[in-house]
């Protein structure tokens, strides 16, 4: 029986799936292979490049046209800069790709006999060269996990078959087809131990196209989980089709991560008589997100990065982005951090990354956390606002100064702080949802204990800039309409040079919104 695939290209007989070659436009590659033109392939990691790879060449080698071979130079990462090395390796990774789907294999004599007597700048290029010789059909060379490879290595690949272009299709591949996470900008390849580009002009300017492979629309979502309901009988309630699109915008490892944790890992899930509900896959995102499976763990390991921070700190602080250049926006573009909204604004790609993020970056404020009685909590276990406000007030007043120190982000270590210590209230009895964006001047918390919702904003007074309460007002005044609250809190982050300790500016002053709502004003 099928399931819901997170690991590895799909397998149709195994894998709920939708078609592969229609996840992208066919006759527009098909014209691409006829013209013979080199052309890229990208998209975030795990989306369905690879499959959709294989599938072109199952697809092509049944045609009889041509002859395609699939190979993913992804061992060749570990050479860097060894540009003999590497060639070596992308040769016999190469040949044995070829010989593996059904090419002759006196291929592998071949490569022996290019490596011995080529120079390492040129040994691909000879390769193909011969090989493309004695193909009987064009040859098709689709060639997976080309960004893995840097700086000379990666220029050495690119002109050595920018140097056979002009030989195809006789005495080399018709059409090669390079696939990755990013688009490819030879002018911005550089080395490991250079800041500056090192290619010294393009490296591959016969490049025709660059094609981007989507996210699953909500329909082919829907689609996709009505393959399992086809199969087991399961059904996912209405509501739950709509959760699973609203949390994931489509990203295709998302939807199946979180349907193979509703149907095949959650105890309720895994009674085929039980609706797949909205419940079910909220606990089910939960899960994904403490557990910081394989794909939120990679995204984690981004942040680490100058050129991520440099935009998503910001983002978080709901400033502007300042000075950021293009390649870092569209890093983070490919990498599928963010996406453009239909304003052409940048956003956080989904609401699963818009959680997962500032969990993450709140994961050392909170291991840092002090032993924390819940004081908040009334004798029914119910969650007293009043006292949660009194243990706040507390917390801050006696560990905020020491544990900013422990925020990998500086310019937002109070909010990282703030959030550590409302999951610490949470705590499996509730959630905590963030809303920030760029230039939103602000972030928006909603948490959740059983029956109390309680809505907060956090604003940041920096130096130069005007009280930020009366804006902060208004601000809240909206968020809490579309809660549908009367009360809520604004929390005041004091980030203005000279100002008096934490534990002394602390305090707190129920003031009247401009719509009538009482707010906790809390200037910390």
């Amino acid at each position: 029986m099928r399931f819901f695939n997170t690991e590895g290209p799909v397998r149709p007989a195994e894998h709920y799936c939708l078609p592969p070659l229609e996840r992208w436009n066919l006759a527009e590659v098909l014209e691409l292979l006829g013209r013979k033109k080199y052309f890229l392939l990208h998209a975030p990691r795990q989306t369905g490049k690879t499959s959709c790879l294989l599938a072109l060449q199952d697809h092509l080698n049944q045609d009889g046209q041509y002859r395609a071979v699939y190979a993913n130079l992804e061992t060749a990462q570990a050479a860097r800069e060894d540009v003999r090395l590497a060639m070596a390796d992308i040769v016999q990774t190469v040949a044995e790709a070829a010989v593996s789907q059904g090419e002759d294999p006196r291929l592998h004599d071949l490569s022996r006999q290019v490596l011995a007597d080529n120079a390492a700048t040129r040994v691909l290029r000879e390769f193909l060269s011969q090989w493309s010789r004695i193909a009987p059909q064009p040859l098709i060379l689709l060639l997976d996990e080309v960004d893995a490879l840097v700086g000379d290595t990666l220029v050495s690949l690119l002109r050595q078959l920018r140097a056979g272009y002009p030989l195809r299709p006789q005495s080399f591949p018709q059409s090669v087809i390079l696939c990755g996470v990013r688009d490819l900008r030879d002018y911005r390849i550089h080395s490991l131990s250079e800041a500056s580009p090192i290619t010294g002009g393009s490296a591959f300017n016969i490049k025709a196209e660059s094609l981007r492979l989507g996210d699953f629309t909500a329909a082919e979502v829907s689609t996709l989980l009505r393959q399992h309901t086809a199969e087991t009988g399961q059904i996912f309630t209405p509501e739950a089709l709509d959760r699973v699109w609203y949390l994931t915008q489509g990203q295709p490892w998302l939807v199946n991560a979180l349907a193979y944790q509703a149907c095949y890992r959650q105890p309720e899930g895994r009674d085929r008589s039980r609706p797949i509900t909205s419940e079910l896959i909220d606990q089910s995102k939960e899960y994904l997100i403490v557990n910081r499976v394989t794909h939120l763990d990679q995204l984690a390991d981004k942040l680490r990065e100058d050129r991520v921070r440099r935009i998503i700190e910001p983002m978080m602080a709901g400033t502007g982005l300042g000075v950021v250049t293009e390649d870092d926006r569209d890093y983070l573009l490919d990498l599928g951090l963010l996406r453009r909204e239909g304003s052409g604004g940048l956003v956080i790609a989904n609401p699963i990354y818009r959680e997962f993020l500032p969990r993450t970056l709140a994961s050392g404020p909170q291991d840092s956390l002090p032993h924390i009685a819940s004081t908040w909590l009334n004798p029914d276990g119910s969650l007293n606002p009043d006292l949660l406000l009194d243990a706040f007030l507390a917390f801050w007043r006696q560990h905020g100064q020491p544990l900013l120190g422990s925020a990998p982000y500086h310019e937002i270590a109070p909010h990282l702080v703030l959030m550590a210590f409302l999951h610490r209230v949470v705590n499996g009895g509730g959630d905590l949802e963030r809303e920030y964006a760029i230039g939103a001047g602000r972030m928006d918390l909603r948490l959740r204990y059983g029956a109390l919702t309680l809505g907060l904003e956090l604003k940041v007074w920096r130096d130069g800039a005007p009280d930020p309460l009366a804006e902060g007002l208004i601000q809240l005044d909206a968020y809490l309409d579309g809660l549908g609250l009367d009360s809520g809190w604004l929390i005041i982050f004091d980030r203005r040079p000279g100002q008096p300790p934490i534990a002394k500016r602390t305090r707190c002053q129920e003031t009247p919104s401009p719509q009538g709502r009482c707010i906790q004003v809390i200037r910390a």
